[in-house]
């Protein structure tokens, strides 16, 4: 006859889980690491703001989630499934360089395919009409071609690209630039201080990344940080992070949304 022991003994190994085996482990680790890859890959990546021709709504320094998922091109199969929209005036979108292939660049969206642009006294005018931007500040080094875009021979602007006047010329209408199809117009918040579609061209829909959702971190960060690439600058500046990481830490803008 067995004793109250041993019964309760018996209890506890028929409550007892399996351990879990190495082979269970090593599929665990690996669905997880497959699970961020997808994340990353397709629906959000990480981004430093690398200049300051987004300032004051994005600063150097400033590090970002961004939407992958939304701007993207429609598919045919599973379309209805995903949380598509089309590109709108005033979206600030992340891109590869059309004249800088794998340069990453952030701008905001001022004119979509079949707008008119123009700029005149370094106001815009989007199909007629003013726009007020409250986002934009201005350095106060005015540039004639710039300011006058595109009434103004790009001969006054030094870092035109070579084929962008031959593109102004044949989508001018008038004083109007008009948006070709499947093209945006970008330019930066900090006016005076962007290069953008004004100098180099319209961003084709097929280079837009995504939308940057809002500031998971800032770090002060010197302007040039991003064009100091070799192994002794990066090291220094990763030791840099690690002693000033509190101090330099912009904390106000940490969750901040993109706007």
């Amino acid at each position: 006859m067995a004793t109250k022991t041993e019964n309760i003994k018996k209890d506890k190994k028929k409550t007892e889980k399996p351990k879990e085996t190495l082979s269970e482990s090593i599929a665990g680790i690996a669905a997880v690491l497959v699970s961020g890859l997808f994340i990353i890959t397709f629906i959000v990546q990480a981004f430093e703001i690398p200049s300051r021709s987004m300032v004051n709504t994005l600063l150097v320094g400033d590090h970002v989630f961004v939407d992958r998922l939304t701007p993207v091109t429609r598919s045919k199969f599973i379309g209805p499934l995903m949380p598509y929209r089309e590109v709108h005036h005033d979206d600030i979108i992340v891109f590869i360089s059309p004249v800088q292939p794998g340069l990453h660049v952030v701008k905001r969206v001022i004119g979509i395919p079949g707008d008119r642009i123009h700029l005149r006294d370094g106001v815009v005018y989007r199909n007629g009409v003013a726009l007020n931007e409250p986002y934009v500040i201005h350095s106060g080094s005015s540039n004639r071609y710039a300011d006058n875009f595109p009434s103004v021979s790009a001969d006054f602007a030094s870092q035109v690209s070579a084929e962008w006047p031959a593109v102004v010329s044949a989508h001018k209408q008038g004083e109007d630039l008009v948006i070709p199809p499947d093209s945006y117009f970008g330019m930066g918040d900090n006016r005076d201080d962007s290069l953008d579609s004004r100098f180099w061209g319209f961003i084709p829909r097929e280079n837009i990344i995504g939308r940057p959702l809002f500031i998971y971190w800032s770090f002060e960060t010197p302007e040039d940080q991003y064009q100091r690439t070799s192994m002794g600058e990066r090291s220094a500046f990763v030791f840099h992070v690690v002693v000033h990481f509190f101090d330099e830490t912009r904390w106000r803008r940490m969750f901040h949304m993109v706007r």
